[in-house]
């Protein structure tokens, strides 16, 4: 995230990185593809409808595309708990981690 110019607050991404249990160390889970639409939906569906408690609406599309513009395009590791944390923060939504 340093390569980036993103700050980050440790701890919440910590929590977020635990919370992913153990998907993270799958090599197809740890990832996400910012080119494919299914796996898109999934994180709108899955993490920021299921977990965060979001309504869906444009809204959600615009913030993953924001993140996927922020970490780059180009960059072909778009770690998952890296996403989710950015996501998390874009939404305020720091409260449904305890740490």
């Amino acid at each position: 995230m340093d390569d980036r110019d993103i700050r980050s607050n440790t701890e919440l991404l910590a929590a977020v990185t635990k919370g992913l249990g153990p998907s993270i160390f799958k090599a197809d889970d740890e990832t996400v593809s910012g080119s494919d639409p299914s796996k898109l939906e999934t994180v709108k569906k899955n993490f920021l409808i299921g977990k965060l408690g979001l309504a869906d609406g444009p809204e959600l599309d615009e913030k993953i595309d924001e993140v996927m513009e922020r970490i780059g395009k180009s960059e072909r590791h778009k770690y998952r708990a890296v996403v989710y944390y950015m996501l998390v923060k874009k939404f305020d939504k720091e409260s449904v981690y305890r740490f």
